[in-house]
């Protein structure tokens, strides 16, 4: 089957990035050293193109209602204007997706969703919406450029969105780029400050040049970067990356992400699974480590105690800021305290590991 592209496939071929499959879609992995470009986002602004997520809108009287049903996170109580994160979970309290939700209007709001789950979200939402919830699958019809680093807002600005540089944390707006019609959150997947840019496909190489450009005139700069650096990035935020920490058999209590589900109002899909399990107890936690020897923990790899299995990693690379090798595992709750002494083992060799506090970096 074809690789799917992003509008911006072109201007990727011209800025000499290296090509991936990622999610079923021909990404840039890199477009120079992942180490300069995930540098950039901590010091000054990246920017990335992340059209491969999708985009499923609800309007009509059923709208909220329907969401509300649909995710863990309270959505009635969302502002217009406001963005809320949040899972899709099935019957069994496993997480289908990982979503951020956008408040539109008093009956119309949007996902935001991952793209190797797109067609799996969209046959879920369907199969559980009402038909007074107008579903709509605008994943296709619109570009995504994600600008991240302390030097966003003033790039943001430079471009015509002073208003929206302006913008509070986990909400959105509209604003005109360069003449450009766009919509603007400020949410991030990299611990560092950043926007996102909604934009028509059509428009998404406009608004992508016209950044590149601004980066030009800024101090400190703004460079392309890939899914090479967003990876390390959102790895020292400790955030989760759905296949990885995250998929359909594991409850976001053990996600560490009870913060996001609204145990107290219910109501939801999954949320009867998921509070029955909590009450068993869970055989699992979801961890943050640092390596204490030599060596890069990688996905799937044991995690051991004393010599005997644990877990497994599930997210690991050297991370650029600190300098050490750290990584995300699942293991069983008894060894899941702050300073618990592990070993991860690498190539049959077990390096010893100790359980650390997240995230990893706080980036400005």
């Amino acid at each position: 089957m074809a690789l799917r592209r992003t509008p911006l496939y072109e201007s990727h071929k011209k800025l000499g990035a290296r090509l991936v499959d990622f999610a079923g879609f021909e990404m840039p992995v890199q477009y120079g050293s992942i180490k300069q470009e995930h540098a950039a986002v901590r010091e000054h602004a990246g920017i990335f193109d992340v059209s491969h997520m999708g985009q499923v809108h609800f309007s009509g009287p059923g709208a909220v209602a329907t969401v509300e049903r649909l995710v863990t996170c309270k959505v009635a109580s969302l502002k217009l204007g406001g963005v809320r994160y949040g899972m899709l979970c099935n019957e069994r309290g496993g997480v289908v997706d990982d979503v951020t939700v956008y408040r539109v209007a008093e009956d119309v709001l949007f996902l935001c969703i991952n793209a190797a789950n797109i067609d799996k979200d969209v046959a879920w939402i369907q199969q559980h919406s009402p038909e007074d919830a107008g579903v709509h699958d605008r994943s296709s019809e619109t570009g995504l450029i994600a600008l991240q680093g302390p030097s966003s807002a003033a790039l943001i600005a430079e471009l015509g969105g002073a208003e929206a540089a302006k913008l509070g944390r986990f909400s959105f707006a509209p604003a005109v780029l360069r003449g450009i019609e766009t919509l603007v959150s400020r949410t991030g997947y990299t611990g560092s400050d950043g926007f996102e840019i909604y934009v028509g496909a059509g428009d998404t190489t406009g608004v992508f040049q016209e950044l590149l450009s601004a980066g030009e005139r800024i101090e400190g700069g703004a460079i392309p970067c890939g899914l090479g650096a967003r990876d390390t990035l959102r790895l020292e935020a400790a955030l989760p990356l759905y296949g990885h920490e995250l998929d359909d058999e594991t409850s976001p209590l053990e996600a560490g992400l009870g913060r996001f589900v609204k145990r107290d109002q219910g109501g939801f899909l999954g949320a009867e699974a998921i509070e029955e399990r909590a009450a068993r107890g869970h055989e699992q936690q979801l961890v943050g480590f640092g390596l204490r020897e030599r060596g890069v923990a990688r996905d799937g790899y044991p995690i051991l105690a004393a010599g005997d299995p644990i877990g497994r990693v599930t997210s690991g690379a050297p991370s650029p800021t600190l300098g050490t090798s750290i990584g995300l595992g699942y293991v069983r709750p008894e060894h899941a305290a702050l300073g618990s002494p592990l070993q991860i083992e690498i190539r049959g060799k077990a390096v010893a590991a100790e359980v650390v506090k997240t995230p990893f970096v706080r980036a400005r």
